[in-house]
């Protein structure tokens, strides 16, 4: 597994399930809709090239693409301060 943060999120890349995918989709996402910080190491596996903080758009494009075009490899959390407290209140918790 590897993980980094941006400014709020955190990406989790679960490397097994790169082996195997043939469309390596995450790359170009990130190539496509951010600055392209995701590079392939060894051809296999998703890296991040630079200050994944200072470069990271927060896009969620790589977690799209690997999960519609890929092997579902990469998660993403994206906390959102208040959510739960505010699901509480209104009954949906």
């Amino acid at each position: 597994m590897q993980e980094f943060r941006e400014q709020t999120i955190t990406v989790v890349v679960d490397e097994s399930k790169c082996k195997t995918c043939e469309s390596k989709a995450c790359i170009a996402a990130c190539k496509t809709y951010a600055r392209g910080m995701l590079v392939l190491r060894d051809g296999v596996y998703p890296v991040v090239e630079g200050d994944p903080k200072r470069l990271g758009t927060e896009c969620l494009a790589c977690e799209y693409e690997c999960r519609f075009r890929g092997n579902g490899a990469i998660t993403i959390d994206a906390p959102i301060p208040g959510l739960e407290e505010y699901r509480k209140k209104i009954g949906t918790s």
